[in-house]
């Protein structure tokens, strides 16, 4: 099995990486940071979706594992004093055996100059900076509503304990294959009408959002912006590819979400 190691910068992370690569050693397990079996994320959530997008060309080939060094992280379940623990499992319960796959966001922008396909981990966002965005909202084909407001966003099962929490969203169990879109301060008076709550796409069905002002609206994908002119209409689906995680010693999903949001357990 080859492994690689995905970071950030934080001292106390440097000191976890150089412990983890110390054990991987004793274990006679490899790191190779081109070809992978194996990702290792150290760090936060940020870091694993960085570490998804370093990797998201080999999907198929790769498994995902995180190990948590900060604040409380949702795709990490192993924490730096956990590492020796990780890195047994590891070696004695192999990566092929012990893998859950979960769903990703396939999104495709259509502009004047043709289309662009982006994957997403958690969500995708269209906006208009600084002005109000109007865009027609059609599912599965069909006109759905007319939509005004600063935003819509559209999120994975994992990604719904993300910025879409934060917009109201359902949380959503990341082995449902569904999308869900919410709203981000629509208007809803006599004159402009959206339905106001969060919908949950089916697996066989899309979601496409056409603006009103192509040349003006903003594309965001797992935080970061993407630079874009003349957005003419955005589709999203389930991928086709998957993310998948090394589940042995994987907490249980409604665990972890106590853990991030109610921490009673």
């Amino acid at each position: 099995m080859k492994v690689a190691i995905v970071h950030n910068d934080r001292v106390t992370t440097q000191v976890a990486v150089r412990h983890l690569q110390v054990l991987l050693a004793e274990k006679g397990i490899l790191q190779d940071q081109q070809h992978p079996d194996l990702v290792i994320s150290v760090g936060g959530d940020g870091t694993l979706i960085s570490a998804f997008h370093k990797y998201k060309q080999q999907l198929d080939k790769v498994c995902f594992a995180g190990i948590h060094t900060g604040h409380l992280g949702f795709y990490t379940d192993w924490r730096n004093y956990d590492m020796e623990k990780l890195v047994d499992a590891l070696a004695s319960h192999p990566v092929e055996e012990n893998e859950v796959g979960y769903p990703l966001l396939d999104m495709k922008v259509t502009t004047s100059c043709g289309e662009k396909r982006f994957l997403a981990l958690n969500e995708a966002s269209i906006k208009r900076i600084s002005k109000t965005m109007e865009a027609e909202v059609w599912l599965g084909g069909e006109r759905f509503e007319n939509f005004r407001g600063d935003g819509l966003c559209v999120s994975t099962p994992t990604g719904s304990t993300a910025y879409s929490k934060s917009l109201g969203g359902a949380v959503i169990h990341p082995r449902l294959k569904a999308l869900q879109l919410t709203e981000i301060a629509s208007i809803n008076n006599l004159v402009f009408r959206t339905v106001g709550s969060p919908i949950v796409i089916a697996p066989d069905e899309w979601i496409t959002i056409v603006p009103k002002i192509s040349d003006r609206a903003v594309v965001i994908v797992d935080g970061e912006r993407i630079s874009l002119t003349d957005v003419q209409k955005v589709d999203y689906k389930i991928a086709a590819e998957e993310i998948r995680f090394y589940q042995y010693g994987h907490h249980h999903f409604w665990e972890r979400v106590n853990d991030a949001f109610i921490g009673d357990r």
